[in-house]
């Protein structure tokens, strides 16, 4: 096991009804100002944003409206929102909503301290951002577990690129599973499945220890949760199991001490940065495709991950028959999720020219089983075209 330093600073509310209990205690400790910022109308049909407005004129918090926070967060949004904080000396942010208000919002926290342009400083010079203005998180739509982390997709659409731009921790997350009632089930199932990508993209980092453990136990409650969800949709314990592991998993606990892969990640944020597709969505089509160009260069740990996530039995089959049947679990189970297999039947209009790009501009991680090249990436990619 790798040396390493592990820190996890946010302190986090779960359970029912959670923003009446303890959204005023919280807000009793921040200054007069608070941006309230979110994405699109579901905050206000569903009732929270009238909530939220009422408990911050009742803290006596003068709120800034910062709606309209788009999925795929962009630099320019982030941008925009570091302004506004600046302009009306904002104290204290207030994100609602999904991974994509919360990445948006962490980095606009730093931006607005930053001592030059975020993107510059933290892609370009390798500075990471260690200051921000304070915020807060109220989750209404889990699977990527962004609460938890410094960590933020950000698209820039100068500069054709979709990179991981840190910014700040949360002071505290809220997370209320009932929110998770109104998410519609296709959007549920491409969160959960994001959800369970990044535990793969964590267990198939080089290495093996206790963290794997943990791991493959969390992967299998993940697939146990997604099918007891597709029975039940509003089963509040599936429903709270969900939520939790998706926090979990992005509490970074499983990487210590061993690289993560997150190949697949990288070629998504520029599939993104060239198409806008959905995130979970589009790592699912990704997934398969990467495992089987993969799997004949790590066969133990993928016969693992089918016995320990996807219970195959083992009986009669070699270490690689077991592994290539893992792979081909995985797909089915995407598929059995109500998932798309394809660039095509995602409805994303690509041709070889865009898979050549992405391919020729994703990261390439080192921490994967085999480092690839990027011919193979965009072989993987036409495969699933």
């Amino acid at each position: 096991m790798n040396n390493f330093v592990y820190y996890c600073p946010v302190k986090v509310y779960f359970g029912e009804g959670g923003v009446q209990k303890h959204l005023p205690e919280e807000l009793a400790k921040v200054g007069n100002t608070v941006m309230l910022a979110y994405g699109g109308g579901s905050v206000k049909r569903s009732g929270l944003y009238d909530e939220l407005v009422s408990l911050l004129a009742q803290a006596g918090k003068k709120v800034v409206d910062f709606g309209g926070i788009m999925s795929n967060p962009t630099y320019a949004k982030v941008l925009e929102g570091a302004r506004i904080v600046k302009q009306e000396n904002v104290d204290f942010i207030l994100a609602v909503g999904g991974g994509s208000v919360m990445d948006c919002v962490k980095c606009i926290a730093a931006a607005a301290k930053a001592p030059k342009d975020l993107w510059e400083m933290e892609i370009e010079d390798h500075v990471i951002a260690r200051e921000g203005v304070p915020y807060g998180a109220i989750v209404t739509l889990s699977g990527t577990g962004s609460e938890m982390d410094n960590g933020a997709g950000i698209t820039n659409e100068e500069k054709n690129r979709k990179g991981n731009l840190p910014g700040t921790y949360a002071e505290f997350a809220i997370l209320d599973p009932g929110y998770l009632r109104t998410v519609p089930k296709k959007q549920m199932m491409a969160c959960a499945f994001d959800n369970l990508s990044h535990c793969m993209e964590t267990y198939f980092g080089r290495g093996t220890g206790v963290m794997d453990r943990m791991n493959e136990a969390l992967m299998h409650d993940i697939v146990e949760n997604i099918r007891a969800y597709l029975k039940d949709p509003q089963n509040m314990e599936t429903l709270g199991n969900l939520m939790w592991d998706s926090s979990l998993v992005q509490t970074f606990l499983f990487n210590m001490g061993k690289p993560g892969d997150f190949q697949c990640h990288a070629i998504e944020h520029q599939m993104c940065a060239y198409t806008g597709c959905n995130h979970g969505m589009t790592l699912a089509v990704i997934h398969p495709s990467y495992y089987r160009h993969i799997v004949s260069d790590a066969p133990e740990k993928f016969a693992r991950f089918g016995k320990t996530v996807f219970d195959l039995n083992p009986a009669g089959k070699t270490e690689m028959e077991l592994a290539g049947e893992a792979v081909e679990a995985l797909a089915d189970f995407i598929q059995e999720i109500g998932l798309d297999s394809s660039f095509t039947q995602l409805g994303l209009d690509v041709n070889e020219e865009i898979l050549r790009k992405v391919a020729d501009t994703c990261g390439l991680s080192g921490g994967n089983v085999r480092k690839l090249e990027r011919e193979e990436v965009f072989e993987l990619l036409k495969e699933v075209m």
